[in-house]
């Protein structure tokens, strides 16, 4: 492996071999993909794993689900960008808008950071204000770093960590910055599930002082429910934020909500070239279609519940190595009783043929079966076992 052409090996952090694995130069784990389908990924020595890492949660359908390959390759073949903004961009924004109606106004990017970014500029812009409360991980943006290098002081003044599930503590930090505070933007699930009372408290807070309340749904839409965490948990806030596994893996994310707050993109700018290209834009409506047609959110929770179910046995049998599990049945991982623990046990896997993330999260998919999920337990098992 070299990072002299690619700085740090990979352009996506999160794939590094130590980001997966807690070591990198290993020869007997995967570094680069060579393929992938269904719920299975090959190396390049054309070693085949079972994946849970399913695109750091970009794939829902799994890997080449045959109707959304169809529609891209379709797309492709009347062209992928052109002058003229595509019909497909105006299909799309009416069918999130009839699956998730508080969408009344979407606007198209490439990258959740990007929307994530936008649905800030439209909250300033909205609200005539600058600060932004966040929780959880919005991406690599200035505003939203827990690393400070390289942010201006400035950017970095203008925000403030909002403690997850804790809603006494949302109410102070909302009302202490009343009158400078343009957004709250938080992850539904960081970790756990949230509670009611922190969800109405963000909601009930932000109307009390005219900031936006904005949902970063990148990894909870198309998975806790078509919807995400405002279908399952029927809270709604001023602006969503989707991605990942909305277009299945093809590069596509959105900010939409209520119609007066989106008016805010006509005064201000934001624009992308490649926002409205063609090929992801049909992958995404061939990617509604599959969740109608095959109730794809049943199945995850199905099939995610029976996993969550079995690594819920792994700490009882395991208490010295592992301290509990997290997340919900459709995206959840093994919390370690230390770092060293948790790099052997993702080593482990992969050496046995299991991609098995060691921090958040792990995700299912359309083609994993209740089978696949039990080589995953016996597999998770067998290397806990074997751990000194």
């Amino acid at each position: 492996m070299s990072d002299w052409r690619v700085p740090g090996f990979t352009s996506t952090g999160s794939k590094r071999p130590e980001a997966l694995f807690g070591v990198a130069g290993d020869p007997g784990l995967p570094a680069q993909l060579v393929r992938a389908a269904g719920a299975r990924v090959w190396d390049t020595a054309d070693r085949e794993y079972l994946d849970y890492v399913m695109a750091l949660g970009a794939v829902a359908l799994g890997y080449g689900h045959p109707a959304v390959h169809q529609a891209a390759t379709d797309a492709l073949a009347a062209g992928v960008v052109g002058p003229l903004p595509p019909v497909a961009e105006e299909l799309l924004a009416e069918a999130l808008a009839h699956r998730l109606p508080w969408m009344e106004r979407v606007r198209f990017l490439k990258t959740g950071a990007e929307a994530v970014a936008a649905a800030v500029r439209i909250a300033r812009v909205q609200t005539g204000r600058e600060t932004v409360l966040g929780c959880g991980y919005h991406g690599w943006l200035d505003w939203c770093q827990g690393r400070t290098e390289g942010v201006p002081q400035g950017t970095r003044a203008v925000f403030a960590e909002l403690p997850f599930n804790d809603a006494e503590r949302a109410r102070e930090m909302i009302r202490y910055r009343a009158d400078h505070l343009a957004a709250v933007v938080v992850e539904p699930v960081v970790v756990a599930e949230p509670t009611r009372e922190w969800l109405e408290t963000l909601r009930v807070e932000t109307e009390r002082i005219g900031a936006v309340l904005v949902f970063d749904e990148i990894k909870t839409a198309f998975r806790l429910a078509v919807g995400g965490a405002v279908e399952r948990y029927g809270v709604r806030p001023d602006l969503v934020v989707i991605g990942k596994a909305f277009a299945s893996g093809f590069p596509l994310a959105a900010v939409g909500g209520r119609a007066d707050v989106m008016a805010a993109t006509s005064r201000t700018w934001i624009s992308s070239t490649l926002a409205t290209e063609s090929v992801s834009l049909a992958a995404a409506l061939a990617t509604l279609a599959v969740f109608d047609q095959e109730d794809v959110c049943t199945h995850l929770h199905r099939v995610g519940t029976r996993l969550l179910h079995g690594m819920h046995r792994l700490p009882r049998e395991s208490p010295h190595r592992l301290t509990g599990v997290g997340g919900v049945a459709e995206m959840c991982f093994l919390h370690f009783t230390n770092e060293e623990i948790s790099r052997a046990v993702a080593a482990g896997c992969a050496r046995r043929g299991l991609l098995f993330k060691r921090t958040a999260y792990n995700f299912v998919s359309l083609a994993h079966g209740e089978p696949d999920v039990d080589v995953a337990l016996g597999v998770l098992e067998e290397v806990l076992r074997g751990i000194e």
